[in-house]
């Protein structure tokens, strides 16, 4: 089912709708795949580094994240 349309002018809808969407691309694993476990690095000044997402032993992506120096978040990569 589709999602509605988001009126004109309801900023706040949508970059929700981007953000959400861009989120599930980034994260969902791969077809027939499912995430059983994350794992997690840091910086050393506390900022998320990586993410590691898993089914069961089977590394199946890592997100690295890159942070400007006022810590907020500039990238996200997917390998």
């Amino acid at each position: 089912m589709a999602e509605p349309e988001v009126p004109w002018s309801q900023y706040d809808m949508a970059y929700k709708r981007i953000h959400d969407a861009i989120i599930s691309s980034i994260v969902s694993p791969p077809t027939g795949k499912k995430i059983t476990k994350n794992t997690f690095t840091w910086n050393t000044d506390g900022t998320l580094a990586t993410l590691k997402a898993y089914d069961g032993n089977d590394l199946l992506f890592t997100l690295t994240f890159t942070w400007n120096p006022d810590r907020a978040l500039k990238e996200i990569s997917r390998s």
